[in-house]
């Protein structure tokens, strides 16, 4: 399977469109046409529908696996690139918003007195960008957080050859706005919150689809959804009484507006881990012992 066609399927797709994904591959649209043809040729199957564009059944069954596929590949290419390619002076952290805590702040802090005229730059991105960041060695280290069972690790893809540690963990949270019935409660139950009005912010708070799976419940609907990586905009939404959102403590405390209420049940927490290469640079090998070492005093 030629992965130039692969990535041309997922454009296509991505876009519903084929002049859409000819324009974002810089490809011409007939280009584009005569490469889906080859891989529904090499498959022996039609993938994409024409009119109008969608997947047919045996085209949703090859997207499931395309991004993995084409991650894999560009994961194998930054890791021989990475063999003749030194930064010593440059470190790039991505980050998912609510994993930029207090002890990843104060490793920052310490590698910056420690590391004279190191050029430091810090992405904030959804989950799923800072995992294709730093597995096609665009970043050279990522930090992501979710909801997880105390000392279980968190959902991971598929990500080859890299190393996954834990970070932090602390209390789950929900911001209630003042006045809200619940906001003078010393903790909550999520279940007890199932049925109320949501925000759907997959890429700062927890995503709705993770508290239905650990909940066990259809409920988590969203009234509302949020796109980016804004914790003060999502919180503006949460005071305002468009929904509420899972957070950590530590963050949910600090946001205006609010009341931030520790969840009790399910016995769940908010846990931060590091992803990095098997083989990181200097920077990013000084960024971990600090990062994990504060993780394992407590600070």
């Amino acid at each position: 399977m030629d992965p130039h066609l692969l990535r041309t399927f997922v454009a296509v797709l991505d876009h519903r469109s084929f002049s859409g994904a000819a324009a974002a591959l810089g490809y011409t649209q007939s280009a584009v046409s005569q490469h889906i043809a080859a891989l529904e040729a090499d498959l022996g199957a039609r993938l994409v529908e024409r009119r109008p564009v969608a997947p047919t059944p045996a085209g949703v069954r090859l997207l499931e696996h395309a991004p993995a596929l084409l991650l894999r590949l560009d994961a194998a290419r930054a890791d021989l690139a990475r063999l003749h390619r030194a930064r010593p002076s440059q470190l790039t952290l991505a980050c998912s918003p609510a994993a930029l805590g207090p002890v990843v702040a104060g490793a920052l802090a310490a590698l910056r007195a420690d590391s004279v005229g190191l050029d430091l730059e810090v992405r904030v991105l959804g989950r799923d960008a800072v995992l294709a960041e730093v597995v096609t060695g665009r970043a050279d280290l990522g930090l992501v957080d979710g909801a997880a069972a105390p000392s279980d690790p968190l959902p991971m893809p598929d990500l080859g050859p890299t190393t996954t540690l834990a970070v932090a963990e602390e209390r789950l949270a929900v911001p209630l706005p003042h006045g809200h019935p619940l906001a003078p409660r010393r903790s909550v139950r999520l279940t007890d919150l199932a049925q109320a009005h949501w925000i759907d912010a997959p890429d700062t708070a927890v995503p709705l689809d993770r508290l239905r799976a650990v909940c066990r419940t259809e409920g988590f609907r969203p009234r509302l959804r949020h796109r980016g990586t804004d914790l003060h905009g999502l919180a503006a939404l949460v005071a305002a009484g468009h929904g509420l959102a899972a957070l950590p403590w530590s963050m949910a405390a600090m946001l205006p507006g609010v009341t931030a209420v520790p969840v009790a049940e399910p016995r769940l927490v908010h846990r931060t881990e590091l992803v990095h290469p098997v083989h990181p640079s200097a920077p990013a090998r000084q960024l971990v012992d600090l990062v994990t070492g504060r993780a394992a005093d407590g600070a």
